[in-house]
């Protein structure tokens, strides 16, 4: 199969079925596209809208939040989930701040360089906010991918020189196209070719995909181990933080011995908080956001 075939289908596809976001299409700004891209690691879309939503209200410009608290970002965050994204968020715009003017940076090394800004964020905001040319290589793409070209049910846990490098080659020459087929590639995946249930009857490449051809052969590499959440510790410094970020001022030690009955996992987690910096002891010993 020539890979570009693939490109007519699915760009048609994403131009007739994208869901309409806020961090996308021409009037999004390149803060409100960073602020989606840090919300929306493993979080669905559903459940960051409001709160993105509500975070460009306070925050229109990465400027704005530099100059509030941590915490206010962490409160701000309220239940969205792993909330140290919310501090590397907030570090991120105090170095736009100071190092870039206020504006997001352009450039993928540029954006790499900012603290909590991982490859594949880098990516994303340099081809979403900036349409440079990138590949961007999320859980959908790959998967999309990996079934589409070789086959597989699911890609392996890391991402290969190998599948980079092919991701790369398949990006359309046009950066303006090669952006819409990356978030085309993402919409794919998240709604159509799912990792349960795919819907392969309304995937426009169905007749392409070599997974299907090969009569859907289950996934044979490592367990993909689905994640747990009651009992364990995540829970627990969800329950612990919540406390405190829904507070009016610091909390005392028998108000988080409150929420959680497990002593020994309890002071763990509470330890682990306020090693994160999510959490900061006072002098009279209770706890506040940062």
């Amino acid at each position: 199969m020539s890979e570009h075939l693939l490109h007519e289908p699915i760009l048609d596809w994403y131009d007739a079925h994208a869901r309409e976001l806020p961090w996308r299409g021409p009037s999004a700004s390149a803060w409100s596209v960073m602020v989606s891209e840090f919300m929306l690691q493993q979080t669905p879309v559903a459940r960051v809208l409001p709160v993105h939503e509500r975070w460009l209200v306070r925050w229109p410009t990465a400027a704005a939040l530099a100059t509030e608290p941590a915490g206010e970002a962490v409160r701000a965050w309220g239940r969205l989930g792993y909330p140290r994204r919310a501090l590397r968020l907030h570090a991120s715009a105090v170095a736009i701040a100071e190092q870039h003017g206020g504006e997001v940076p352009d450039s993928y090394d540029d954006l790499r360089a900012l603290p909590g800004v991982g490859d594949y964020t880098a990516a994303a905001i340099a081809v979403f906010a900036h349409t440079r040319r990138h590949a961007v290589l999320d859980t959908n793409v790959r998967r999309v991918l990996a079934r589409t070209l070789d086959g597989v049910e699911f890609p392996p846990a890391a991402v290969s020189t190998a599948e980079r490098l092919r991701s790369t080659d398949l990006l359309p020459h046009d950066a303006a196209t090669a952006a819409t087929w990356s978030v085309g590639l993402m919409e794919l995946g998240a709604l159509v070719c799912t990792s349960q249930r795919p819907r392969c009857e309304d995937c426009p490449v169905s007749d392409q995909c070599a997974w299907r051809a090969g009569g859907y052969p289950a996934y044979d590499g490592p367990v993909r181990r689905g994640q747990i959440w009651n009992g364990t510790d995540r829970q627990c410094r969800g329950r612990l933080l919540a406390v405190v970020r829904e507070a009016d001022g610091p909390v005392p030690q028998q108000q988080l011995d409150a929420v959680w009955p497990d002593a020994g996992q309890r002071t763990r987690c509470l330890t682990s908080l306020v090693e994160d910096g999510l959490v900061v002891r006072t002098d009279a010993g209770h706890f506040a956001l940062p």
